[in-house]
């Protein structure tokens, strides 16, 4: 950062060069917004930023994003969606684009993550060893692997296929209505919900 901006100015723009998608110039202009606005909204910020860190944790059951006053989550504790069909994605952004789709009414299981061997993720850093538990304890009859259509989420759907072998439960696919190497958050709905009426078995 140049020599020539305030420590504090410079400081506000490397951290939010870290964020994903935000480059030096969008972390300039974000800066340099909040020095132009009200105080208030600066305040504002910093203090949701530090109410979302006190507040919220992930699901001590599916590891989706909740609240510290509720765990389980709201999945995992509403009687009203089907206990018997759970669905396993990457991250709890996913669960959010797949709820758009109001085409699923079972539960989730976020893995946090694909296996990449080239970025040393295995099976052991993603919540596997807690699908597995799930699936042995709950009673699901139905898993849909709805992994990331790219090659770390190939190889995740193909290695959680592997491990339900011969646990009776039936495992399904999303259809290919999702683009190869895309991911599911920025799929809209419509092919979302395509995707899940087309699921198959795996």
């Amino acid at each position: 950062m140049s020599a020539s901006l305030p420590k504090p100015v410079g400081r506000l723009i490397e951290a939010f060069s870290r964020l994903p998608g935000i480059g030096p110039k969008s972390a300039s202009r974000l800066t340099y917004h909040l020095l132009r606005s009200p105080a208030q909204e600066s305040i504002e910020l910093a203090e949701a930023i530090e109410a979302m860190r006190r507040e919220t944790v992930f699901c001590s059951n599916c590891f989706n994003i909740t609240t510290v006053h509720q765990d389980p989550c709201l999945f995992c504790t509403d009687a009203h969606r089907d206990s018997t069909a759970l669905c396993v994605v990457e991250e709890p952004l996913d669960v959010v684009a797949l709820e758009r789709t109001g085409q699923f009414n079972g539960r989730y299981h976020v893995l946090h993550g694909a296996l990449s061997p080239v970025e040393g993720v295995g099976p052991e850093d993603l919540h596997i060893a807690e699908l597995i538990g799930r699936l042995q304890r709950d009673g699901i009859a139905e898993v849909i692997l709805a992994t990331n259509p790219t090659l770390e989420g190939e190889a995740t759907a193909m290695y959680l296929k592997q491990q339900m072998t011969g646990m009776g439960v039936s495992v399904t696919r999303l259809a290919r209505g999702l683009p190869s190497g895309g991911d599911l958050e920025y799929a809209d709905a419509h092919t979302l919900s395509q995707a899940l009426q087309g699921r198959v078995e795996f």
